[in-house]
């Protein structure tokens, strides 16, 4: 299969292009970095930005199936920061796809695009209170429509103009979407770098008790994932079941968030934390925090990302957990990390890294 994975250069990223090209697969990747370890590896690196129309053509070409995730994310920046690569970039992407006569595109959405942050709520309810949150959560759940962050609005309008691309009866591009959640594991540089840098500093906190149920995503499960779609477009086109689909995806094993981040911490040899944050606390400093990094961007016009924000407040005191089960239907997609088995793998890779570097933007599927 000849395949073009955007991001490839990302967490994710490098893990979908090691498993394709271990498996034999024509791999090429369109990104703005440089990374001769893929090129090194066997993997075909073009160096663009996703909304430069006649550099993605070029790398479209002789294409049979794209695998997109590239995006900005995070909670600093502005609205067209996120715009431009998140809904610009996919509609470019998805134009030249079509016009290349590429068969598959499995577009890396978030389950975020359905969790509201309660911003269109009287204020005094909006601080006091962080919802119920999703359990068991399906696709039939409507696009979150009171959201702060730029990131989860323009991720969904991006998976919108995706999954309508898949339903175009007049295009032969069969189109599916994932929405993996809290991908983390060896190679990690978002999540559980900053998880052990915050800890290690003596900064992290539980935001309310910690019993709130979240999914997370191995990362081997997650590039797994992506495999399947990607099999089932390039093998049946528009014929394929999930052509025009979203399904949700993590290693099906959802736990309290306290247990994922004392298991986390102990993989990196740390002790648990127990200290907790009141919600309305913790969404009253992500108001602030969000206030003085726009004020911060204006003034400098640099962008920084508050260490809190109140979408991410409103994450980490309610339960969010997915259903699966269309992925596997569809897919034939089975998660073989549980929490457990995929933190002795972390714990190895502390071991040999013990300070991973982390990046400035956190991703959030």
């Amino acid at each position: 299969m000849k395949a073009l994975v955007t991001g490839g250069g990302g967490f994710l990223g490098r893990g979908i292009v090691n498993a394709l090209l271990a498996r034999g697969d024509q791999v090429s990747v369109l990104a703005r970095g440089h990374y001769p370890d893929l090129e090194q590896a066997g993997a075909r690196c073009l160096r663009a930005d996703i909304t430069d129309a006649q550099a993605v053509a070029q790398a479209m070409a002789g294409q049979e199936v794209v695998l997109h995730g590239a995006a900005k994310a995070g909670d600093g920046g502005s609205f067209d920061s996120y715009y431009r690569p998140n809904v610009l970039g996919t509609r470019t992407l998805l134009q030249a796809a079509v016009q290349a006569g590429v068969r598959g595109f499995v577009h890396t959405s978030t389950p975020s695009v359905v969790i509201d942050t309660g911003a269109a709520q009287p204020w005094w309810r909006a601080w006091s209170h962080p919802g119920e949150g999703i359990q068991a959560g399906t696709t039939d759940l409507p696009y979150a429509k009171d959201c702060t962050s730029f990131y989860s609005r323009t991720k969904a309008m991006g998976e919108m103009i995706a999954l309508a691309a898949g339903r175009d009866e007049h295009s032969e591009l069969a189109v599916t979407a994932l929405r993996p959640h809290l991908i983390w594991g060896p190679g990690d540089t978002q999540l559980i770098p900053r998880l052990i840098k915050r800890a290690r500093q003596g900064r992290l906190r539980l935001v309310g008790d910690g019993t709130n149920v979240v999914d997370t995503t191995y990362i081997d499960d997650a590039v797994a994932a992506h495999l399947c779609a990607a099999d089932a477009l390039s093998g049946f086109g528009r014929a394929a079941a999930s052509s025009g689909q979203v399904y949700f995806i993590s290693s099906g094993d959802p736990q309290p968030l306290a247990t994922v981040i004392n298991s986390a911490l102990a993989a990196a040899g740390l002790p648990p934390e127990n200290r907790q944050l009141p919600f309305s606390v913790a969404y009253a400093a992500g108001a602030v925090a969000e206030a003085a990094c726009h004020t911060w961007r204006h003034l400098t016009g640099r962008e920084v990302e508050p260490l809190m924000s109140r979408f991410l407040a409103r994450q980490l005191a309610t339960s969010h957990w997915f259903d699966i089960e269309p992925a596997h239907h569809d897919l034939g997609y089975h998660p073989d990390y549980t929490v457990a088995e995929g933190m002795k793998e972390l714990a190895l890779w502390l071991a040999r890294s013990p300070a991973p570097a982390s990046k400035p933007y956190l991703i959030r599927p």
